[in-house]
């Protein structure tokens, strides 16, 4: 714990234990929008391969891929990310070629992860690879499992998962007992790589930065470069700070139902009687027995667009989530976070329809629910501004997209850094949005 303390003061940060809370980053200085709090490399990381994509194990691309002849489980984009990888992989490769083919289908990302767990540790252990302050085995141990609340269902999968593994490894002192814990401390710990524009890639597991406590109001936010897991500041961040609370008539906004009276914007909670619920602006009850049928209507609906979506049929699924959205229109909170969900699902459909229109006025919807849900900078805001621009440079409308491109650039640069490439991307999409607009203009005098 001290050589993590030194290590840590370097960033401005140390580790303290908050009661009800356990073990958490505090900054010992003040920290300001778009700083870096602290970076770190994966303890561990894998792919999110499957059976229909494919990713370079070691930079997580997804074209030009060779499979590794011996194991023909790994994939590489190319001799540079093969050799940054082959210490691990060399025992990893060796465990995994000793499977039968349908063995080695059950070689999840997941399975994956805790295999190379187990030899990382190794390796360092032998001092094959060296360990750092903030990179060793002893910072997992410490990580919180919380067997505890784990249901018996669950028990067995993660039990099942660590005979695998012992299966995969063959170490004939391997405690099965504590692999299972591990596959708890990963599923609590263990975070999900995104690209620039948060779509997922593979997982990692960065110990230091799971100290970090999450907030329903975040004052920093993650977001990773490659493989490097980057934490930078949204927020001032005084000295000693930790994390902030949530707040009981934002959580009913955001969470729940809407007034029955069409022209209140009142918030509800449940009344003492448990009748209902009673909106906060008006009084008016609304009792629990139309909150239920609608919501029965909801889950229902919710079914068959799934089904829809599932055998591919994209515009049935799109009506659906249509019915949906009225539904949720009837029962929740305009802001209501549910609401917002179904309206990002529609968007994400249209856009894969190429129904640009349709998918921008959805767009439009979704951007002040997440101007009340996250803080002035946060990517995910960023990200559906950026979305919104894009939408309206492809339908024309340059003015409308200089506005949102705009609104993007200003979030995400503080997000993702501003020497990132996808930030200087998004710079030049708004220089050239800027340059057209320019053009037309100049267009328009000379008629």
């Amino acid at each position: 714990m001290e050589e993590l303390q030194s290590a840590l003061q370097d960033w401005g940060l140390a580790v303290s234990n908050v009661p009800e809370k356990g073990r958490c980053l505090v900054t010992i200085k003040d920290l300001y929008p778009g700083e870096v709090i602290i970076s770190q490399e994966p303890y561990i990381c894998v792919p999110n391969n499957s059976a229909t994509e494919s990713r370079c194990d070691g930079c997580f691309a997804s074209g030009n891929l060779k499979k590794c002849s011996a194991c023909q489980v790994v994939w590489y984009c190319g001799s540079t990310c093969q050799k940054s990888e082959w210490k691990l992989h060399r025992l990893e490769c060796d465990a995994l070629s000793k499977l039968d083919k349908d063995r080695r289908k059950s070689v999840t990302p997941s399975i994956r992860l805790m295999v190379k767990l187990y030899l990382w540790r190794k390796l360092q252990s032998e001092k094959t690879i060296s360990a750092t302050a903030t990179d060793n085995y002893n910072l997992v141990e410490e990580l919180v499992a919380h067997m505890k609340d784990i249901d018996e269902e669950q028990l067995v999968l993660y039990a099942k998962m660590a005979n695998l593994v012992n299966l995969i490894l063959q170490w004939p002192d391997i405690n099965i007992k504590e692999i299972a814990e591990n596959f708890s401390k990963l599923a609590c710990n263990a975070h999900t790589i995104c690209d620039s524009e948060l779509r997922p890639l593979g997982t990692g597991l960065y110990p230091v930065v799971s100290i970090i406590n999450h907030s329903c109001l975040p004052n920093a936010v993650l977001v990773f470069e490659g493989r490097l897991a980057v934490v930078r500041a949204v927020q001032h961040i005084p000295r000693g700070a930790e994390g902030q609370q949530d707040d009981i008539r934002e959580s009913a906004i955001l969470e729940g139902y809407r007034c029955k009276y069409d022209r209140c914007n009142g918030f509800l909670l449940r009344d003492s009687d448990d009748k209902g619920f009673v909106c906060q602006q008006c009084g008016l009850l609304r009792s629990k027995e139309e909150v239920k049928k609608i919501a029965a209507e909801i889950r229902a609906t919710s079914d068959k667009a799934s089904k829809s979506l599932s055998s591919g049929n994209l515009q049935e699924a799109i009506s659906m989530h249509k019915m949906i959205e009225k539904l949720q229109q009837k029962l929740f909170h305009p802001f209501s976070i549910s609401l917002m969900q179904t309206r990002d699902k529609l968007l994400k459909m249209l856009m894969e329809l190429k129904d640009w229109r349709d998918a921008l006025s959805y767009c439009k919807l979704t951007i002040p629910v997440y101007q009340r849900v996250y803080p002035e900078f946060h990517p995910l805001l960023g990200l559906q501004y950026y979305t919104s621009g894009k939408l309206e440079w492809l339908l024309g409308k340059t003015e409308d997209a200089i506005k949102s491109l705009t609104k993007a650039v200003h979030i995400l640069r503080i997000t993702h850094g501003t020497n990132t490439l996808f930030v200087k991307e998004l710079i030049m999409k708004l220089e050239e949005a800027r340059a057209e607009a320019s053009y037309k203009l100049s267009s328009k005098d000379d008629e």
